[in-house]
């Protein structure tokens, strides 16, 4: 275990941006990670690096996770349990599993990251969120190197959100994850209107199917981080209150929604922002990508200070617009 200094994070994280940790170290196993927080509690975990924007220098000594390994646990009849290690990455995992045949994961192809942050922000894609395959975590305790499991229950898993962003934020170590797949009478979902737009003349589209359209669509829509510094999609999709939807609606007659439920409705953040005149546009080395407007970008050297101005001005004009807060999905660092 050889810890560094002054260590530039660039590419540790997909938004590319370039800030120094002061300490830095890269765990490759939980004896090596439990050795690490018996003398180390001011930490500050990077996995893929996919869902942070940073900006300022970590004082904290940056732990750079990367534990490897899938296992098959256990077999039932028509599903199977598969445990994947934290450092693995989360398209190369979703890809190993359909060349398994086992499903539940293939409508989550290409989101960038790694598994071990994936329950974090309850990642989600076209109609499937982790929590509807996710059966249970290990996780280290920081303050005292203990093994927690974490089921289902525990997570309090909700839109783009779990108990990790918020009540134990902070306290664990997140070092594998367990997922109930299906081996066979897959249910699979291509209701999503893209989706079911790519599959129109395949008649019974198998797992594999389902994750190319996936990742077509993403590749038509969203830039490559390794091409153009981004974390995706940028903010949370609004969920308002149905009278408020009503009176958006008589302005804007053709605002796309979602019934969440009787009462609210969530509405698309990209069209909001486009609507407010920032998609495609370019603010000095930072901007609103082209094609998605839900996507800020780094066009080289954008400092993560400046990303996050532009995402208070994109904020505070949907906010006077619409009278709708954006609420921020990238962890602020």
């Amino acid at each position: 275990m050889n810890i560094l200094h002054n260590i530039s994070l660039k590419k540790y994280n997909t938004f590319g941006i370039d800030v120094n940790a002061k300490r830095f170290v890269e765990i490759n196993s939980i004896a090596e990670l439990k050795k690490l927080v018996s003398n180390e509690k001011n930490i500050f975990l990077i996995g893929g690096g996919s869902n942070m924007l940073l900006t300022s220098a970590i004082e904290k000594l940056v732990v750079h996770l990367n534990l490897k390994g899938i296992v098959v646990n256990d077999t039932e009849k028509d599903v199977v349990f598969v445990t994947a290690e934290a450092g693995e990455n989360w398209h190369d995992f979703v890809v190993w599993c359909i060349s398994q045949n086992y499903g539940g994961l293939e409508n989550l192809s290409l989101i960038p990251g790694n598994v071990g942050t994936s329950p974090i922000q309850n990642i989600g894609a076209y109609g499937v969120e982790i929590k509807d395959t996710f059966h249970q975590l290990e996780a280290l305790e920081i303050a005292t190197g203990k093994t927690k499991i974490f089921k289902h229950s525990d997570c309090n898993f909700g839109y783009r959100n779990s108990v990790f962003k918020n009540k134990v934020k902070g306290q664990y170590i997140i070092t594998s994850v367990t997922f109930k797949l299906t081996k066979s009478n897959h249910k699979t979902n291509i209701s999503y209107g893209a989706i079911k737009e790519v599959l129109k003349n395949i008649e019974k589209p198998t797992l594999k199917d389902i994750s190319n359209a996936v990742i077509s669509i993403r590749q038509s829509k969203l830039p490559d981080p390794k091409k153009i510094g981004n974390s995706g999609s940028f903010f949370k999709n609004p969920i308002i209150d149905i009278e408020l939807f009503k009176k958006l609606q008589e302005k804007h007659p053709t605002i796309p929604n979602y019934k969440v439920s009787s009462k609210e409705i969530k509405v698309p953040a990209g069209w909001l922002i486009e609507q407010s005149g920032f998609k495609g546009k370019r603010y000095g080395e930072t901007g609103v990508h082209e094609k998605q407007a839900l996507v800020l970008v780094n066009y080289g050297n954008a400092s993560g200070k400046e990303v996050y101005q532009l995402a208070k001005k994109i904020q505070q004009t949907v906010l006077d617009k619409f009278a709708v807060p954006l609420e921020i999905e990238v962890n602020i660092i």
